[in-house]
């Protein structure tokens, strides 16, 4: 069983990640504030990061930084997870330090995909993730079957 700490400002999306991960046999631990992340991150010390980017207060791009240069947590798997996809934005979030990209709506199974690959790959030794970039975004941008999530508040 994996803790897992979530970021995340919206009370569906926080729901729907934490019963997904749940049911896969982790331990789930949101947070709403990500002025309160990194605290919670050092205190719980987590298998994985999951941070939506567009969070008010600590934006998801400042704290994976935050947590990349923290000598504590420097070295857990963080999945960045967005409803704002824009050119360039995997990229400045890789270049940030995120080894995973997924967009909302998410793809059930390619979310639990994308944790379970996290999980079992070392903690990683590139912290900006380029030797994982397969781990990205793969879907045609609209939800299909097996797809939730969504717009953000």
């Amino acid at each position: 069983m994996a803790k897992i700490l979530i970021v995340e400002d919206n009370a569906l999306n926080i729901k729907l990640f934490c019963d997904l991960l749940a049911a896969h046999g982790h331990q789930p631990e949101a947070v709403t504030d990500s002025r309160n992340a990194l605290d919670k991150a050092r205190e719980l010390q987590p298998d994985l990061v999951i941070t939506d980017i567009q969070l008010p207060h600590v934006s998801g791009l400042d704290l994976i930084r935050m947590i990349r240069k923290d000598d504590q947590l420097a070295r857990v798997p963080i999945m960045a997870v967005t409803a704002y996809s824009a050119q360039g934005d995997e990229e400045r979030i890789r270049a940030a330090g995120a080894q995973a990209y997924v967009s909302k709506p998410i793809s059930v199974m390619r979310f639990a995909q994308t944790v379970d690959e996290l999980l079992a790959a070392p903690n990683a030794e590139d912290p900006t993730g380029k030797s994982q970039e397969s781990w990205a975004n793969e879907g045609d941008g609209g939800p299909g079957p097996g797809e939730a999530g969504g717009e953000e508040s």
